[in-house]
């Protein structure tokens, strides 16, 4: 093994770490992320598969998604708890299917406390939280010695489960959080008031814990590094915290970032790479035991310069390993453009997992879903062509010559990417072009036929066992009068370069395209000189200097004067993902950009965009108009094709013209190659 590390570009990231009683094979830990699949009523199967196949690519400790220590402590009515023997025993796949890929787990135990989806949640004071319909029930103080029990017995039941280890939650703004900061701990016993009494609670959970255990099990604490809310905890706070935690037994500190009821992106696309890796290498100058960073690191190169400049002692990739459960052994491979990058869109993991859905990957829709989407060897291999070369396409054309069939792929533009090539323009999303390289190395390696700048005809679909209609969407144009005014564009004439916006633009449709290309308009022409940075445009106090993390934020420069407008009255941006909406809306107002919701278009004429509002007209004057009303599907061939009686199935944007939603041409595609 030793040999294959030294030809690695990745020497610091894959070198092995002893812990004493036991040895991680790398610095990479697969982070805790909830799916879906811990609730589910039959067993583990689907669950251990899942964490089976990233432990067979090689990952130094996997994390489990969080599981109560009791009733109380549950993120919903339902939601995974481990409290019984009974409940062990379901455990007990998930750590034999580890183990026998030769990996290493740990199981999280998690007390939602305030943040419970159910009537019988506990905090530290009734103090209700703004992501939860429910008020809390104050602790008393057998209730806190109860559950500090609660812990020490889940964490035995998941040693006798087979687990190597637990992470104890102690970050994100979950019941341990909640005893630290005055903001919601208003006791006025021992277990509130100074801040150590404040801290009693988390110590006792680890004493308690580690008494349990013994010394050879491994016990990570995650510690909010920065809770970015009002009166959260002070940077002096957070670091004397997390050295007494080391000194009560803890194997490794975790860095988590952010209470969930922040109004501060922390790993969405738009948030810069390793943004905040820096506040952990405060903490690991402080402790003796290893550190662990975290947050938006999706590649080797990354992870591997923050362990080799002694940022942390090993780096935590969560949702990376949605998107490539054979990320570690490629890069032991030195061959990281064959890793299918996270590209943190949030789209398939957790916009699903908040709406009680399974979780799953837009790059990589195999995620959660390893016992039903197989791409086995197929017995007859197949000529089949491929119309366009957007997501869709690409991922049918590497699933289809992955499994033996001839693919010929055809794209009437120089490049691949359809969709994608729009998306990565759009400010934090940038990460867009790491998918259409995985996939043009894909198509090369797996020997796909990629005909750019080929138009594909009747003509050269003759002779095909299977033809796959992938050719994309077009722009829907709305009739409005006037609509063919000089000012007027297309958000593809837009983002392609081909039309350039003026000074006061108005933008049709205020769906994800509208959304995007009013980022797009208010980011263009930025310089280095007046560009501001993430941290300071959402406020973000790295250094320490401000309790909480937080400081006032700095309004980013003016760039244009754009007015975003829908026809639906109701709240603009109302279909965005469940849990980035929030951020693009915020992006845009603090941009000054002005939304109009309601909205009825009369006409365009050289004064401007007549329209309708609240029943009053009124003229917009700009000088661009940038229509974003949708997508219609283009798949002109079908009907030759049929009426040719040839093979034909239609996938993504041509299937059904949904606003750049690549979560479903991606996952009907793969399913589609599986199946042919």
């Amino acid at each position: 093994m030793e040999l294959v590390i030294d030809n690695t570009p990745f020497k610091a990231l894959l070198q092995p770490l002893d812990l004493g009683f036991t040895t991680l094979k790398n610095r990479v830990i697969m982070g805790s992320m909830h799916t879906g699949l811990e609730e589910d009523k039959h067993d583990f199967s689907r669950l251990a598969e899942f964490y089976r196949e990233r432990a067979h690519g090689d990952v130094g400790l996997i994390v489990t998604g969080g599981f109560a220590p009791n009733r109380a402590g549950r993120l919903g009515p339902r939601s995974a708890k481990l409290t019984s023997v009974a409940e062990q025993q379901k455990h007990e796949l998930i750590t034999h299917a580890v183990h026998e890929a030769a990996g290493k787990i740990v199981l999280q135990i998690l007390h939602a406390g305030r943040y419970g989806m159910h009537p019988f949640i506990v905090a530290p004071s009734r103090i209700k939280s703004p992501i939860s319909p429910f008020t809390p029930w104050t602790m008393s103080k057998r209730r806190i010695r109860k559950t500090i029990e609660h812990f020490a017995r889940c964490a035995r039941l998941a040693q006798a489960a087979g687990y190597d280890g637990v992470e104890i939650m102690g970050s994100e703004g979950y019941l341990i959080n909640q005893f630290i900061v005055e903001h919601t701990n208003r006791r006025a016993d021992e277990w509130g008031g100074s801040f150590s009494n404040r801290m009693r609670f988390p110590l006792a959970v680890v004493h308690a814990v580690r008494a349990a255990v013994g010394e050879k099990f491994i016990i990570i604490y995650r510690l909010s590094m920065l809770d970015l809310i009002a009166n959260g905890s002070s940077r002096d706070e957070v670091l004397t915290l997390g050295q007494a935690i080391a000194a009560a037994g803890a194997t490794l500190l975790n860095t988590g970032i952010g209470w969930h009821e922040a109004r501060i992106p922390t790993i969405a696309s738009m948030v810069p790479a390793a943004a905040f890796s820096s506040v952990t290498k405060q903490l690991k100058d402080l402790v003796t035991i290893p550190v662990i960073t975290s947050n938006r690191i999706n590649t080797p190169e990354l992870a591997n310069e923050l362990i080799n400049s002694c940022v942390a002692d090993l780096v935590s990739m969560a949702r990376p390993f949605l998107a490539d459960a054979q990320f570690v052994t490629k890069a032991r491979q030195g061959m990281s453009e064959a890793i299918n990058v996270c590209i943190a869109c949030n789209q398939a993991c957790l916009d699903q997992v908040f709406v009680n859905k399974t979780a799953s990957c837009l790059v990589n829709p195999r995620a959660c879903h390893e016992m039903e989407l197989v791409y086995e060897a197929t017995l007859h291999s197949k000529r089949i062509a491929v119309v366009g070369g957007g997501p869709a396409g690409m991922a049918f054309a590497h699933i289809a010559a992955l499994r033996g069939h001839k693919v010929t792929l055809f794209e009437k533009h120089d490049t691949l990417g359809g969709q994608f090539n729009l998306a990565k323009v759009i400010p934090g999303k940038e990460l867009y072009q790491h998918t259409i390289n995985y996939f043009n190395y894909q198509l090369a390696q797996n020997q796909v036929d990629v005909r750019l700048s080929t138009a594909a005809t009747m003509d050269n679909l003759t002779g095909f066992d299977e033809v796959v209609l992938a050719s994309g969407v077009n722009p829907r144009i709305p009739e409005i009068p006037g609509l063919n005014h000089k000012m007027v564009m297309t958000y593809v004439e837009v983002l392609t370069g081909e039309r350039i916006p003026g000074a006061r633009v108005a933008v049709i449709g205020a769906g994800g395209i509208g959304f995007d290309v009013s980022e797009w308009l208010t980011h263009a022409g930025h310089t280095d000189a007046n560009a501001v940075s993430f941290v300071d445009e959402w406020g973000i106090d790295l250094l320490g200097l401000n309790r909480g993390g937080i400081k006032k934020p700095v309004a980013p420069p003016k760039i244009r004067k754009v007015y975003l407008l829908q026809r639906k009255a109701e709240k603009a941006g109302k279909r965005l993902g469940k849990t980035t909406g929030w951020i693009h809306r915020l992006s845009l107002k603090h941009r000054a950009v002005e939304v109009l919701t309601g909205v009825t278009y009369t006409h365009i004429d050289d004064a401007g965009l007549h329209i309708i509002v609240s029943n009053e007209s009124r003229i917009l004057q700009v000088d661009s108009i940038v229509i974003c009303a949708g997508q219609v599907e283009n798949h002109e061939l079908l009907l030759p094709l049929q009426q040719a009686q040839m093979s034909v199935h239609v996938i993504g944007g041509a299937h059904k013209a949904l606003e750049l939603d690549a979560r479903f041409a991606i996952d009907q595609a793969c399913r589609l190659a599986a199946l042919l």
